[in-house]
């Protein structure tokens, strides 16, 4: 019995994989960046779990809002190109959402 490997498919696979995971990548990383320029920094409180570590404290969580709210302040765009912004931030996010679901339905319909 001989197993015999189609090596342009196994690289056509590899290829559409790597393309795939850099574009949802960067999409998320560019919505993250408009997300910040729009002025609303996403600020994570730290969360509270039994036998675990918190990496952060309340003290630092607070800094880190006073700095953001600080920097939100000095921001030079006008209200017009952060509410631009922050529509080009939810369509990254919605390109990042609808590419995973793509991926989803094509492992499970199988074309």
């Amino acid at each position: 019995m001989t197993v015999m490997i189609n090596w342009l498919a196994f690289l056509q696979v590899f290829a559409a994989a790597l393309v795939g995971a850099a574009a949802v990548v960067t999409s998320y990383a560019f919505g993250l960046r408009l997300l910040v320029r729009s002025g609303r920094a996403p600020v994570v409180t730290p969360a509270e779990f039994t036998d675990a570590i918190t990496v952060i404290s309340e003290k630092e969580a607070r800094r880190a809002a006073k700095q953001a709210a600080k920097a939100a302040k000095k921001n030079p765009l006008t209200e017009a190109q952060k509410r631009l912004s922050l529509y080009g931030a939810y369509a990254c996010f919605a390109i990042c959402a609808a590419a995973v679901i793509a991926g989803i339905l094509i492992i499970v319909i199988g074309h």
